[in-house]
């Protein structure tokens, strides 16, 4: 049944019927019209191309937007109509514009001190230029004097958000992609009860079709009965949700203000692996404390009250975190796909472009555009060890298939590719030259990249970048080095991984 749900729900599926209703309309037009069809036909195909024309000219990523010109070539009715429909909903959506007048809300609460920048100069160029674009055109403030903490795998790093839970005197804030009853939410949820019962804040979001599959229609009004106040983030309706594409990717945790939590790892029991989906589940866990907490809260607070619009001022929730002493920088930033910057793609582009060593990287999927792919070839070929650690056991079959279409590019161009054997890689990490790296939500693929929600945490300087590159280089022995040769396809198989690489944007 999940199975069948997740099919009707399918872009793929809109693709396939959109197909079908064409060729119903040409059959129907011609049938009703004889040869004045072949003039309303002609008309249509025009519109269509001024409209490929019009997004070749105007779009930012436009590899993402091929399936949607193709789908106007190829069914110049059903195609615009599709499109229409797809506008109009982004347009139209409440949820979208009350989120977009919360970013801009909340300029005001994300200020950067004018000491910090200029540090980071004088010690770094590369940081410098980093940290300067997430402040200065992003919003995102680079902090010192904040604690990061990276656990490598889901049950490291769990027993530790149990133990900061259980410390919470005035709030709790969750947003999450995917909560499941099991060992991992029920231990959370267990410890959310009982800080509502003393009467602390707790706020619980998810994403409506992240969480389609693991929590019951009535899920929110449960939690509300128990005094946690809980809301559903882009609601699926009937229809106008297919079109849907912007979901919340998040992981956030954020306690009193003074510690947050996010990673890879999502509310269910495969993420800590306390149950078997696809082998051994690489993932992990982080931890955040001291003043860098407040832009975690914020990025909370912009969705929460997208949906709730109940927080005139966020500056409620801000506390005077203690600071533990210096160790390198921290710029917690979010990625929304309302405007123009894909700040997340842009992060992973600086850290390849400025590395002159190593650049090791975790990902779950590997959905590139030309962009991602020149600049892992143009490190490599600069002399930098560039290395990608890709799942051995596949969650989605197809999407891997994409995935491996790939491999022979990138490996010719010098990038090694290392397939995780024990199981499912879903960690989304840059690692490079033991002084930077990025931890977050964001995969190498194109909703990630352009269409979700996201959030990530850059560091420099940081003790941990070396645990962060201990751990990858401990992958690298439990994985297997894809060679040029096995990455090499048939013609039939390359031409079906070409076909998928144009649909690819809506997988």
């Amino acid at each position: 049944m999940k199975k069948i749900i997740r099919i009707l729900f399918s872009r793929i599926t809109v693709i396939a019927l959109l197909f079908v209703l064409e060729i119903l309309f040409i059959f129907s037009a011609f049938t009703l019209l004889g040869d004045a069809y072949g003039w309303i036909d002609g008309i249509l195909r025009l519109i269509s191309f001024v409209f490929v024309l019009t997004t070749i000219r105007d779009s930012t990523h436009l590899s993402s937007d091929i399936l949607y010109m193709l789908i106007c070539l190829l069914f110049p009715v059903m195609g615009a109509i599709f499109l229409l429909f797809t506008v109009t909903s982004m347009l139209s959506n409440r949820l979208f514009y009350r989120v977009m007048k919360e970013e801009k809300k909340s300029e005001a609460y994300l200020i950067q001190d004018e000491a910090v920048l200029p540090e980071i100069r004088q010690k770094d160029k590369a940081a410098y230029l980093q940290a300067r674009y997430l402040s200065d055109h992003c919003g995102y403030p680079a902090y010192r004097n904040s604690q990061f903490d990276y656990y490598k795998c889901g049950e490291e790093g769990y027993p530790v958000m149990l133990e900061e839970l259980k410390k919470a005197k005035e709030y709790i804030f969750l947003e999450y992609f995917i909560i499941e009853k099991g060992k991992m939410w029920d231990g959370i949820h267990d410890i959310l009860k009982q800080k509502a019962k003393e009467g602390v804040l707790v706020r619980v979001m998810y994403d409506d079709m992240g969480s389609l599959m693991t929590v019951k229609s009535d899920f929110a009004q449960s939690l509300e009965k128990e005094g946690i106040h809980c809301v559903s983030f882009n609601r699926l309706h009937p229809l106008v949700s297919v079109f849907m594409n912007h979901r919340d990717h998040r992981k956030i945790m954020v306690i009193d203000g003074k510690v947050a939590f996010s990673g890879g790892v999502n509310l269910a029991d495969e993420y800590i692996n306390a149950i078997v989906k696809h082998g051994y589940w690489k993932d992990n866990i982080i931890r955040i404390q001291g003043p860098a907490v407040w832009s975690y809260c914020v990025l909370f607070l912009k969705n929460w009250n997208g949906v709730t619009q109940e927080d005139k001022d966020y500056s409620i929730y801000r506390r005077s975190a203690e600071e533990d002493g210096e160790d390198g920088y921290i710029i917690p930033y979010g990625q929304t796909p309302l405007g123009n910057s894909n700040v997340g793609q842009n992060v992973y582009m600086n850290i390849l472009n400025t590395a002159e060593n190593y650049v090791y990287i975790y990902t779950p999927y590997l959905i590139i555009d030309e962009t991602m792919v020149n600049a892992l070839i143009l490190a490599a070929q600069r002399g930098v060890d560039v290395r990608l650690v890709t799942p051995g056991i596949p969650d989605k079959k197809i999407v891997w298939e994409v995935t491996r279409s790939y491999y022979n590019t990138l490996i010719r161009g010098g990038v090694k590719i290392y397939e995780y054997t024990p199981g499912f890689d879903h960690a989304k990490v840059f690692v490079s030259d033991d002084q930077y790296a990025a931890v977050g939500t964001l995969n190498l693929d194109y909703r990630s990249l352009y269409l979700h929600f996201e959030n990530g945490t850059y560091l420099y300087g940081s003790k941990e970048i070396a645990k962060i590159r201990a751990d990858l280089e401990e992958a690298f022995t439990k994985s297997h080095l894809v060679s040029e040769k096995e990455s090499r396809t048939g013609f039939f198989r390359s031409l079906f991984r070409s076909f998928l690489r144009i649909i690819a944007p809506q997988m």
